[in-house]
């Protein structure tokens, strides 16, 4: 991972980017969540993942886990909301 740091730093681009949750969702009926640590919350209404620097909390409806592997998951249903969460300080969720 340091070598990661380094080759952002070499770049110009923010290292912590380099570690956060990445996504796509597509046409919010289904997502592609990479670099995810942890599988914090899951219902039928609200995913929220942790990744190495930050999270991400999906909300929508008739939500399911497609795959999980490797650090990759799909979320299938109804995405109507995606959004990214500071890194937990305290046990207590953070929004940006």
């Amino acid at each position: 991972m340091e070598f990661l740091r380094e080759i952002a730093g070499a770049l110009g681009a923010d290292a912590a980017g380099a570690f956060r949750i990445q996504y796509a969702v597509v046409d919010g009926k289904g997502g592609y969540f990479q670099n995810v640590r942890r599988l914090a919350e899951f219902s039928r209404e609200r995913v929220v993942l942790r990744g190495r620097e930050g999270g991400v909390c999906v909300e929508g409806h008739d939500l399911s886990i497609g795959k999980y592997y490797a650090g990759d998951i799909v979320i299938a249903g109804d995405i109507v909301r995606v959004e990214r969460l500071k890194r937990e300080d305290a046990g207590v969720r953070q929004r940006i």
